[in-house]
């Protein structure tokens, strides 16, 4: 109740100020009719070169250069940007251009450092940091753990991602070259069925295909300068060469020529007509009896 009796007073204390001031401006003819009050104007900004001055002697502290490392220098002239139509001594990047603004911000930087380090090496002030130099890092060493354990987290991701690619990758390929040999091998074993078939059926005497030679395809029996090809023994002929040797030619071996008919020298009459004398003789002419004749002889014995 005292916080609400408190509450109530206060607001009509201020209902009074308020009123109080409604009262002095209608008596000063400042009020008009109308729900707002119409401004005259802004206010004129001073400028108070004095005061300003006595504020920035009151706060300036008098320290040595290189404990402020302040550099102040006009705008650099040095701004290399093809879209600046204006000359290079007098360049002014235009503001509403993001480029121009960030490279004019670039190079003033950049002729501030190149002014101040000749002055700290006067100095002799070190401008490089040295191999054992520690500093207090803005993150805490347990932030920084988290953020490695993340990033080598992701890394460990990709990289089991990209193997995975691979693997799938190398897995197609072998399915591709699986596929292929198997088709191979099907090509090779028609092939060698269709030569085994037509061998047992008598159309072909070579077997080049137990050898795993396939014979020239039908129409390229001829060499490269139109001759015919002279094709030698198969694969079992050169076996048994190689094994037994080579017995000469057997086909027309007995054969007539005109010199063996001419040599009548080792013709003999006797032998020829089965007149030899002797025992051996009766023993040629002891021939057996034709089916006919033992069957003669059967019945006349019974």
């Amino acid at each position: 109740m005292a916080d609400f009796e408190d509450q109530s007073g206060s607001e009509s204390e201020e209902s009074l100020v308020t009123h109080r001031e409604l009262q002095e401006a209608f008596s000063r003819g400042a009020l008009k009719p109308g729900l707002n009050i119409v401004l005259e104007g802004k206010k004129k900004a001073l400028n108070n070169v004095d005061g300003l001055k006595q504020c920035l002697s009151e706060f300036k502290q008098h320290l040595e250069w290189v404990e402020r490392l302040d550099v102040t220098l006009a705008q650099a002239s040095n701004i290399i940007s093809p879209t600046l139509s204006q000359t290079p001594d007098k360049a002014s990047p235009d503001p509403e251009d993001d480029f121009q603004r960030e490279m004019s911000f670039y190079h003033q930087a950049q002729a501030a450092v190149l002014t101040a380090l000749p002055q700290l090496h006067h100095l002799k002030v070190p401008t490089r940091r040295p191999d054992d130099y520690f500093a207090e890092m803005a993150k805490t060493d347990q932030q920084m753990q988290k953020i490695r354990q993340k990033l080598r987290s992701k890394q460990a991701a990709m990289e089991k991602s990209e193997k995975a690619k691979q693997l799938r990758a190398l897995r197609k390929y072998g399915k591709k070259v699986q596929i292929e040999v198997l088709q191979k091998r099907q090509k090779e074993k028609a092939t060698m069925l269709n030569a085994v078939k037509k061998y047992q059926k008598g159309l072909s005497d070579k077997l080049d295909f137990l050898d795993g030679e396939h014979p020239p395809p039908r129409g390229k029996k001829e060499g490269a300068g139109g001759q015919r090809v002279k094709k030698g023994p198969n694969a079992k002929r050169r076996y048994k060469n190689q094994k037994f040797g080579f017995g000469g030619k057997k086909k027309g071996s007995k054969w007539n020529t005109r010199e063996s008919h001419d040599d009548v020298s080792s013709f003999r009459a006797k032998v020829a007509h089965n007149k030899v004398s002797g025992k051996a003789g009766k023993k040629g002419f002891n021939k057996r009896p034709g089916k006919k004749m033992r069957q003669k002889m059967k019945s006349r014995a019974g």
